[in-house]
């Protein structure tokens, strides 16, 4: 089994990753991450989706209640 694993060069890696068209995996993630925040910001129906987006926090602190 090492033996099998060692004669694996990284040009062979490389080639099966182009020839199969993997992508790394955070790559992927990031990109449809993304495209996920693209889709929710231009949704215009109410939802709270754009608005959290969107946000500015506040000073933190709440009100004081007399």
């Amino acid at each position: 089994m090492e033996k099998a694993l060692e004669e694996i060069s990284m040009r062979d890696k490389i080639r099966t990753r182009i020839r199969t068209r993997a992508t790394d995996i955070a790559k992927r993630f990031t990109k449809l991450k993304w495209q996920w925040v693209g889709h929710v910001s231009r949704r215009a129906d109410g939802r709270w989706g754009p608005m959290v987006l969107e946000w500015q926090p506040g000073t933190g602190k709440r009100n004081e209640v007399e």
